[in-house]
């Protein structure tokens, strides 16, 4: 089967790919090594409206599919995937308003969010809910015409920098599971913050754990039907954002390889040259075709309205893998000064290794892959 991206595909990845080179590579390992929020790269990409690439024209956005997301996250990743991350994640709570949301709902947020000048984060993970979402504490009761809302979130992406997080609250018994969960848009300021985590890589944006104490939600800030939360956040499939930031992440990895070896030289010659670093490359360079094609299949797949849960977990388990072991090959084949912050190689592995667990571990999407595996050859 043949897979071509269309003429304004392609434009828009030369795009992304040159904002990318020019503005993001050069200023990557500074943010990273400085912990410092990339402001000025999301000022830049709102002006050429990617910040909100995936929503309707309508609305400020460009109106695009999961194929152009894919892409699009793709060239980020390999400058910073904090950029992509954040963009990535801005965009899932955009679509759950925009698909569930009221058209009072869509009118309010959407254009803000398109623009970049709200900003939204996830509130789905707690402590003792991480792979099982259905186990979460935080609830929402109703009080006349609004909910109050009590409990935390473990794991909220870009908080400190986001405008509202949606928020995920038991509504309903346990025993209905899983349709006793509402998804509420909670602005930033309702939340206390409790810890700001000190993790490995993505150290352009941070992940606190933050937490609810009696707030009081308008009814008007549910997003989708009451109890439905949870079950219509498993339509959406802005997470092949994930796949599509490992691909980027060893894709950089394989083009930073490429010209360390080729520049290099022992025993006089280039250590390119050597049959043995030549055939690691080699694979380097299959693990990303691979780890593309299976992301873009899955991406083309939710675009055509089929159910993509097989297509997703093989790309998500595949592609962030790939991340892991391109940018581990890279730091090996770059030597001794891969260890360090001279190439961005060890920024690289990092932050790849985060991949295999955002979106959930890939334990959890090897089983549900199996799943989808069996029930396919059962029918």
């Amino acid at each position: 089967m043949r897979f071509d991206l269309t003429k304004d595909q392609r434009a828009l990845r030369d795009e992304v790919r040159k904002f990318t080179k020019e503005e993001i590579k050069p200023e990557a390992r500074d943010l990273d090594r400085e912990e410092e929020y990339p402001s000025a790269i999301f000022d830049e990409l709102s002006e050429r409206r990617l910040t909100g690439v995936t929503l309707p024209e309508e609305y400020g956005g460009r109106d695009e599919g999961l194929v152009e997301l894919a892409l699009m996250i793709e060239e980020l990743s390999a400058g910073l995937m904090s950029v992509a991350s954040i963009i990535g994640l801005h965009l899932g709570v955009a679509e759950v308003i925009e698909r569930f949301g009221t058209e009072l709902q869509r009118e309010e947020f959407l254009p803000e969010m398109a623009s970049f000048d709200a900003v939204g984060a996830l509130g789905l993970s707690e402590a003792n809910a991480g792979s099982n979402k259905l186990e979460m504490e935080t609830t929402a009761e109703r009080d006349g015409d609004e909910w109050i809302l009590n409990g935390h979130k473990q794991w909220v992406t870009n908080f400190l920098d986001a405008d509202y997080v949606l928020t995920y609250a038991k509504t309903g018994p346990d025993e209905d599971a899983p349709h006793n969960i509402s998804a509420f848009l909670v602005p930033t300021d309702d939340f206390e913050v409790e810890t700001v985590w000190e993790t490995l890589g993505a150290n352009s944006v941070k992940t606190p754990r933050v937490s609810l104490a009696n707030v009081p939600v308008l009814d008007d800030r549910l997003i989708g039907e009451e109890n439905e939360g949870y079950v219509q956040r498993g339509e959406l499939h802005t997470g092949v954002n994930v796949p599509a930031r490992g691909v980027g992440i060893a894709r950089a990895a394989l083009e930073d390889t490429v010209a360390y070896t080729s520049s290099r030289e022992q025993y006089g010659q280039h250590i390119s040259d050597f049959q043995g670093v030549s055939w690691e490359v080699s694979k380097m360079a299959e693990r990303v075709d691979t780890a593309r094609l299976l992301t873009l299949r899955a991406a083309d797949c939710a675009d055509r309205g089929h159910d993509a849960t097989r297509e997703f977990s093989m790309a998500k388990i595949n592609a962030t893998q790939a991340a892991v072991d391109n940018a581990n090959k890279a730091m090996q084949l770059h030597g001794g000064i891969g260890y360090t912050t001279e190439h961005d190689v060890e920024r690289y592995l990092r932050d790849a290794k985060l991949l295999t667990i955002a979106g959930g571990p890939n334990e959890s999407y090897k089983n549900t892959l199996t799943e989808a595996v069996f029930e396919q050859h059962d029918d």
